[in-house]
């Protein structure tokens, strides 16, 4: 059996080993309006490399952090002397805070090379504030550098693993500043679904009424559910939110189409139907064969040239092509792969008779390529 009839019963087989719709909870397809991470970045040095850092005259910005660097730990001014040093490396620092991260509280960072440095392994960050969007500092970084790609050269070669400029440091930074968001201020809650939709939020509403109680959530467009904070249970938001977030819900979703050209990857959605539509797939391979021959008509020593005689030869390679019929708008998605599959296409075929059947306006779904 040809690639895509074997691409289909796989995809068949995954589609069989899971039911048609199924129940998921709320947190995994929705997030609470708020609850949310932050981005944090930093400008720094990273000091220690084994000669592998910036060349300062590549890179001048290291040379002024230096100095600074040093005039601020009290060496003094050195703007009129020459610095050589090749084991410093100016660095970006970037970092996530997470939602209601306290005083004190460790988080990860990660360290990107800035300058012309080849490797950052063996290399120490110095202190380094992380600001946020408002210009805050928010958490300060500090610590050896985990470097998981590695670099190594001579003078004819070289060899290069992964990305040695890039490296992570775990719990490389503290929390110095906290974002201020007081849940018990909240009259209400919002949830914004990760994929909207007006079907997934009505059902998303109806569910938490149905557990919570009458109008306690109302859906106020496809990507928001706002729950109202009432009664007695308003001072114990974080146990509401706990109780909403494990509420079960059979999300929906458009018909779909995903097609990734690059490597002839299709996902085709339980939804996706076509009218009744006959297809048809042939190819003409033309093969072009260049043979050259070398010809020697007279003996060299009495003047005689060697010249090179071109044959080339040209083949035509028509496929039988046929018709097969695709059902209609009213067939499984298992029926649907199956009538592809009898066509025997490969992957790009397959694209491409896709393509032709959303042009005609046969494919009822949604065509994205990626």
């Amino acid at each position: 059996m040809r690639i895509a009839a074997c691409l289909g019963a796989a995809i068949v087989a995954l589609f069989a080993a899971f039911p048609a719709s199924s129940d998921v909870r709320i947190k995994d397809i929705a997030t609470f309006e708020g609850v949310r991470e932050n981005q944090l970045v930093g400008y720094g040095l990273v000091v220690g490399l084994n000669g592998t850092g910036d060349s300062l005259r590549n890179s001048p910005f290291t040379e002024k952090s230096i100095e600074a660097m040093l005039e601020r730990l009290g060496v003094g001014n050195m703007s009129d002397d020459k610095i050589k040093t090749s084991n410093t490396a100016a660095v970006m620092v970037t970092a996530m805070l997470p939602p209601f991260a306290r005083l004190g509280s460790p988080i990860d960072v990660v360290v990107s090379s800035l300058g012309d440095a080849t490797s950052l392994r063996g290399g120490t960050l110095i202190v380094t504030p992380l600001t946020g969007a408002d210009g805050e500092v928010y958490a300060v970084a500090q610590g050896p550098i985990a470097v998981a790609g590695y670099a190594a050269q001579g003078m004819a070669a070289s060899v290069v693993e992964g990305v040695p400029t890039v490296a992570r440091i775990e719990n490389g930074a503290t929390v110095e500043n906290e974002v201020e968001f007081v849940l018990s201020s909240l009259n209400s809650v919002r949830i914004a679904l990760r994929n909207p939709d007006f079907t997934t939020a009505t059902r998303m509403a109806d569910a938490i009424n149905k557990r919570m109680g009458t109008n306690t959530a109302t859906a106020l467009d496809p990507g928001t559910v706002e729950v109202a904070l009432h009664g007695a249970g308003k001072g114990d938001i974080a146990g509401i939110m706990s109780d909403v977030e494990n509420i079960r819900v059979d999300p929906d979703a458009v018909a779909k189409v995903v097609i990734d050209a690059r490597s002839g990857t299709i996902v085709i959605g339980e939804d996706v139907r076509i009218d009744r539509v006959a297809v048809s797939q042939g190819g003409l391979t033309v093969m072009v064969r260049e043979d050259p021959e070398v010809s020697q008509p007279e003996p060299i020593t009495i003047g005689g040239t060697t010249v090179v005689v071109p044959r080339t030869t040209v083949g035509v390679d028509e496929q039988e092509t046929h018709f097969t019929i695709l059902e209609g708008a009213d067939v499984s998605l298992q029926r649907l792969v199956d009538a592809l599959n009898a066509i025997g296409l490969t992957a790009t075929q397959t694209i491409s008779i896709l393509q032709a059947i959303k042009a005609a306006g046969a494919l009822h779904a949604d065509l994205e390529i990626i």
